[in-house]
């Protein structure tokens, strides 16, 4: 049984991670995640986008979680919460990734449950989130009792240059 491990990275764990990181997001996209890159996307074409989280992290706008397995980082998802004064309840959960070598090891859970708990900590009782509609993301969140807010058609493109449709989700926690 492998040890699983998920945890909040501070800007120098970040910084450290962005290897691991950057080949997770390739990985993802690559296999045809609509995460908002186009393929073909290389580690280095990720590198850019993580050196943009880490600065996020080191303002505090954003918690970065990972999931390490047998201590290799093989899955992420972030917790926006530099949002706007009127809305300090609310945080926004962004690119729950996880690397194709690791998946059906329930990480995806994981990494959501961690969030949800770390977004509690920050007296934070609303999230929301994307996803493109009819991916496998889509019946995850919609098992972790995520609520669909709605579709938008044609809301953005598949990594292989396709349109897809985006389904909303919001989820209330306990504070």
């Amino acid at each position: 049984m492998p040890e699983i491990n998920t945890r909040v990275l501070c800007e120098e764990e970040t910084r450290a991670a962005l290897p691991a990181l950057a080949e997770i997001l390739s990985d993802c996209v690559d296999g045809g995640a609509s995460v908002g890159f186009m393929q073909p996307f290389a580690p280095r074409d990720a590198l850019p986008f993580w050196e943009a989280v880490c600065a996020s992290v080191a303002r505090d706008e954003t918690v970065l979680i990972v999931a390490d397995v047998d201590g290799r980082v093989v899955g992420t998802v972030q917790l926006g919460i530099g949002t706007m004064p009127n809305q300090p309840h609310r945080a926004d959960i962004k690119k729950l990734l996880v690397h194709r070598d690791a998946r059906g090891l329930g990480l995806g859970r994981r990494l959501m449950e961690k969030a949800e708990t770390e977004a509690v900590k920050r007296s934070r009782r609303v999230l929301v989130l994307d996803t493109a509609t009819g991916e496998p993301a889509e019946a995850i969140y919609e098992r972790l009792g995520w609520m669909r807010a709605g579709v938008v058609p044609d809301y953005a493109l598949m990594p292989d240059g396709r349109y897809c449709s985006t389904t909303f989700f919001y989820k209330h926690l306990a504070l």
